[in-house]
């Protein structure tokens, strides 16, 4: 029953306040290693493939169309792999796998192993960023970066594979599509990000600290490059089965039953439809059904959700 949850089966938009992604890079087999088939790691002069850190402060995570104060705001550590998915249709697509999530609430945690097989954690997080400096670091994570204070130039690592930061900016995160794959099948779960005014710029790290990797023994890992925006809003489609190898199929009333409890305050519920019993609200709430208007809507409006439901105050 639970599987379709985890197939991202809804858009989802954000806002960026601020992202720094460090992009390291590794010897290819040793990159290809990580990933299951059919993807394939994404390289640069036929020897290097690539992993990454983001680091994201994110507010107001929501499926799409629903108001900002349904959403959450969390610190997000992702750990990622750039990869290609060579897809049935025969296209070639550029992305990153998701290795693991880290997060600093615990309901974001929850949450995103309910919807996602993005492989969350909760850990803590502690953010400075005052007077020029910024820096993050996690005692739970073994993590820690600091970043040089801006300056006129920025150079390039001193072990970076790239000769120019535009050669570097190809293997800056995030990219059109995320993977993930589905364990329960042999179906890869793909994500599309949409984004506007994408247009990360180069900083200088002072030091850095990734315990995450070690697991992996990387013969050699050296610091590629690091971006970092801010400002930007970001959304992503539901997965996409037109890419995959199998399609997902219609979520059951209890599904829809769990997407109310995880997804709405309890003054909101699932509209019933016929035969699904989807109007169930937890025992003692209140028997008033009054709606009322949602995001402007006129009074008695109800928000036309996913999946063919509806939602309603109560």
């Amino acid at each position: 029953m639970l599987s379709w949850l985890k197939t991202h089966p809804f858009a989802v938009e954000a806002f960026f306040e601020h992202s720094l992604v460090l992009t390291f890079a590794a010897p290819l087999a040793e990159i290809q290693a990580l990933l299951p088939a059919p993807l394939v790691a994404d390289t640069f002069d036929g020897r290097w493939g690539f992993v990454a850190v983001a680091l994201v402060q994110t507010r107001h995570l929501r499926p799409k169309g629903f108001p900002q104060w349904l959403g959450q705001d969390f610190y997000l550590i992702g750990y990622r792999a750039f990869v290609r998915y060579p897809s049935p249709t025969g296209k070639r697509l550029r992305g990153l796998y998701i290795l693991r999530s880290e997060t600093d609430k615990t309901r974001m945690s929850v949450l995103g192993n309910v919807f996602t097989h993005y492989r969350y954690q909760t850990t803590d997080i502690a953010r400075e960023e005052t007077a020029g400096r910024f820096a993050v670091h996690s005692r739970q994570s073994d993590f820690a970066v600091a970043l040089v204070a801006p300056g006129p130039e920025v150079s390039l690592p001193a072990q970076s594979p790239f000769a120019t930061w535009h050669e570097a900016r190809r293997f800056a995160g995030p990219l059109p599509f995320t993977f993930s794959a589905d364990a329960g099948s042999s179906r890869m779960l793909i994500v599309e990000g949409v984004r506007e005014h994408w247009e990360p710029q180069p900083v200088a790290v002072l030091n850095y600290r990734v315990g995450f990797f070690d697991r992996y023994h990387f013969s050699s890992l050296v610091l590629a490059n690091a971006f970092a925006l801010r400002n930007v809003p970001y959304s992503w489609k539901k997965d996409a089965p037109k890419y995959g190898t199998a399609k997902k199929t219609a979520p059951g009333p209890e599904e829809c039953r769990l997407l109310q409890l995880a997804l709405l305050p309890p003054c909101l519920g699932l509209c019933a439809e016929p035969g699904n019993a989807l109007d169930k609200r937890p025992a003692g709430h209140s028997k008033l059904r009054r709606p009322v208007a949602w995001a402007g809507a006129g009074p008695g409006a109800e928000l036309p959700g996913r999946f063919g439901l509806r939602v309603r105050f109560f």
